[in-house]
């Protein structure tokens, strides 16, 4: 019986608190936009009633309204999910079922990982499909048939297992066998695998799920490369990404590192834009290299998964950080049962639970970067061009132009379509 004072106690307490806390405001942030979308579905706003139609308005404002809604059953969901982990059991059940069955030692933590995110998928998989084959169906979004999805949802999972259950072992292997200081080559690992993965994604992985063929239009070709020559860059080459297969919605992009460094283009993109509205779309994509936006987001997280991963070496040898998130660790000394997995696992369904609050933090940051590659964009291409660019993209993807104050400032990772506008309307053209 755990004193009112014991550590283990007080962690769940607190970690109750952040879970039912971030679910309220998360709760109360979707009924905010909820309210506001809705509340100005009826008339499109003044600085856009010369570009986007009534019909055009009403038709964002309903998708993004159902998708908020639906959203609120996902955070029910996940917080009931992970709840179910932790203080109700679930992962202690299924740690001394594998415990029972394969015995301490490498495969049963490897097992352990594996089920775990099998189960946490298959809890997921009807919200996915609802949301293609509902959601996304109705609003005129969806382009994936039955055969596609599940033929993804395969690809996805050998690829994860592959690739995935590789690393897992030789992170758990570090885990034992590098000492007091094995999170720090845990991390050099992740971080070395992460940088394979920047080139190894764009050359081999990505075209298992797309086709990517050469930019046949010679002469936006040209003017990409004189663009992107002008701006100091260098590229790979030019790719058309068969978007349309899956969805409407458009994008262009950078990937890759270093030589695999390559631009895409959706399909549906060059479809929607002409070339010099697709020039402009480019420009701000560059923007974000030459303000370093893309080096100093890597560096952040590689830096933050090192605070991570020394906090995960502190926690992982405290008692109470298991049993305080209802997990019975095994407290043997003779490493015939580690807890590195547990630890992994407990980790993992925590930091999202108390690191929601400092979203603000990241979206704010991101929201600057991009408001910095909208006026590199200008200086380099025309900003009438990019403006009429994102008014097409803000239609075509039904993004609502009146979403809440609040939420937005909350969630979004780009600026409100207004403010994003008006700036632009202020830039020189």
């Amino acid at each position: 019986m755990p004193s009112l004072l014991s550590p283990s106690l007080l962690f769940t307490c607190l970690f109750t608190a952040a879970l039912v806390l971030g679910l309220l405001l998360k709760v109360w942030l979707a009924s905010r936009q909820i309210r506001s979308v809705a509340r100005h579905r009826g008339a499109v706003p003044a600085d856009f009633a010369g570009h986007i139609t009534l019909a055009a308005h009403q038709r964002a404002a309903d998708y993004t309204i159902e998708k908020t809604r639906f959203g609120l059953l996902e955070l029910a969901l996940s917080a009931a999910v992970v709840l179910g982990w932790t203080l109700l059991g679930g992962l202690d059940a299924l740690n001394q079922a594998l415990l029972a069955w394969l015995g301490g030692g490498m495969w049963q933590q490897l097992a352990l990982l594996a089920c775990f995110m099998l189960i946490g998928s298959a809890i997921e998989l009807p919200l996915q499909w609802w949301q293609t084959f509902v959601i996304e169906q109705r609003h005129g979004f969806n382009r994936m048939t039955p055969r596609l999805w599940l033929a993804d949802l395969a690809k996805s999972t050998v690829l994860g297992a592959l690739i995935g259950l590789p690393l897992a072992a030789l992170v758990l292997w570090i885990m034992q066998a590098t000492g007091r200081l094995w999170w720090l080559w845990a991390w050099a690992v992740v971080v070395g695998f992460n940088l394979v993965m920047m080139v190894a994604w764009p050359l081999w992985i990505a075209p298992l799920f797309n086709r990517f063929e050469p930019l046949q239009d010679e002469a936006l070709k040209e003017r990409v490369a004189a663009l992107i020559a002008r701006c100091g860059f260098k590229a790979r080459g030019f790719f058309v990404m068969d978007g349309s297969r899956r969805s409407a919605h458009a994008n262009a992009y950078f990937t890759g590192l270093g030589h695999a460094k390559r631009v895409v283009f959706f399909d549906t993109l060059l479809r929607q834009l002409s070339p010099d509205e697709v020039q402009a779309v480019l420009a701000h994509e560059l923007g974000h290299f030459r303000h370093k936006h893309v080096l100093r987001r890597m560096v952040g997280v590689f830096a933050l998964s090192l605070l991570g991963f020394a906090l995960l070496g502190w926690l992982s040898t405290r008692a109470w950080f298991y049993t305080g998130l209802g997990v019975q660790p095994n407290l043997t000394l003779d490493g015939s049962a580690p807890n590195d997995a547990l630890a992994l696992l407990l980790f993992m369904l925590a930091v999202p639970v108390f690191t929601t609050f400092i979203t603000p933090l990241f979206t704010q940051l991101s929201r600057h970067d991009e408001f910095q590659a909208d006026a590199y964009a200008v200086q380099h291409t025309s900003g009438a061009d990019l403006r009429s660019a994102l008014l097409k993209l803000y239609q075509d993807n039904a993004s609502t132009l009146t979403p809440d104050p609040v939420y937005a400032r909350f969630y979004y990772s780009h600026p409100p379509a207004s403010e994003r506008l008006a700036q632009l309307a202020t830039a020189a053209p």
